[in-house]
């Protein structure tokens, strides 16, 4: 059983203490709902796009929902307006189709924008220049003492292993079924289901020796671990957009503009540095997302 140490736990609540932004919402402008997945960089992003609607004149509210399917639904409900989304995970997990390695960013990106729109009235806004892709990831010390560089050598190895990882990742199409299905193996020893802020520290504390990642985990570099090349190219772009309502971006357009703005400044180095702040140094979500905006000049500076 991992020992979830009361410094991660620490970590873990700071992270999500407070997952709607402290802005002063501007009571009399057009309501907008936003929610988010439950993880460190999911609550940055829903804290901006709170707090960038807000500036804009702007009723915003923002609340974590739950996964990529409770997201889903609330958005094509009307429970929420807008949320961030990864454009694999929409390829993958909601219109349930083949990801081809041949397919260019933009190629899945126009795909996604096309069948949300389609099928959904949802409109995607501009991507990330950032790809957080799921990532096998290990103590690059562990990973060298077996002979692991590869998806497909873990693939291979997986019985001498304990996995850690969300329960999402066990179930979903882009996750362990569709590892066990495009690399053969990966019968691990055991699996593990942990809260996503858990993970790293179950691998810096030995108790679990591979976990599932994501390639902006401020955690990466600050472990000194190993993200395991995927070499039979399994996973689709993970650049994250806004998902919208096509009805609220009809009614107000600006509210494109805005979160488009903030997409633009969102590269790889940005994000995990971002994260960082939040599960390395343990400052709250809503802190760090105020203070790059206005740092970048997208909000008013309180």
């Amino acid at each position: 059983m991992l020992n979830r140490t009361t410094t991660v736990k620490a970590l873990f609540l700071a992270s999500i203490g407070l997952v709607t932004a402290c802005s002063d919402s501007n009571s009399g402008g057009p309501e907008i709902k936003i929610g988010s997945k439950t993880f460190t960089e999911q609550y940055i992003l829903g804290n901006m796009y709170e707090m960038v609607l807000d500036d804009a004149g702007f009723n915003a509210e923002y609340n974590a929902i739950g996964g990529t399917n409770e997201n889903h639904a609330a958005l094509t409900s009307g429970e929420i307006d807008v949320y961030p989304e990864y454009i694999g995970t929409a390829l993958i997990t909601i219109l349930a189709q083949e990801y081809d390695s041949s397919m260019s960013v933009e190629q899945v990106s126009q795909t996604v924008k096309d069948a949300y729109g389609e099928q959904f009235d949802v409109a995607v806004l501009k991507p990330t220049s950032f790809n957080n892709t799921y990532a096998m990831i290990m103590p690059k010390e562990r990973a060298s003492k077996l002979g692991i560089e590869t998806v497909s050598d873990l693939s291979q190895k997986a019985n001498e292993l304990t996995l850690g990882t969300d329960l999402e990742f066990s179930e979903r199409g882009d996750g362990l079924p569709g590892l066990k299905k495009t690399y053969g193996g990966f019968n691990f020893k055991e699996v593990v289901s942990l809260d996503p802020g858990l993970l790293y520290s179950g691998l810096e504390e030995g108790e679990i020796d591979v976990t599932s990642g994501f390639g902006t985990d401020g955690q990466i570099e600050a472990y000194n671990l190993l993200i395991l090349e995927d070499d039979q190219n399994f996973w689709p772009p993970y650049p994250a957009a806004a998902f919208v309502r096509q009805e609220i971006l009809d009614e107000n357009p600006e509210v494109a503009d805005r979160l488009n703005q903030v997409a633009e400044l969102l590269d790889s180095e940005t994000m995990r540095n971002l994260n960082w702040e939040v599960a390395g140094n343990g400052k709250e979500a809503n802190e760090v997302a105020r203070e790059f905006l206005e740092r970048k000049g997208l909000i008013k500076t309180k």
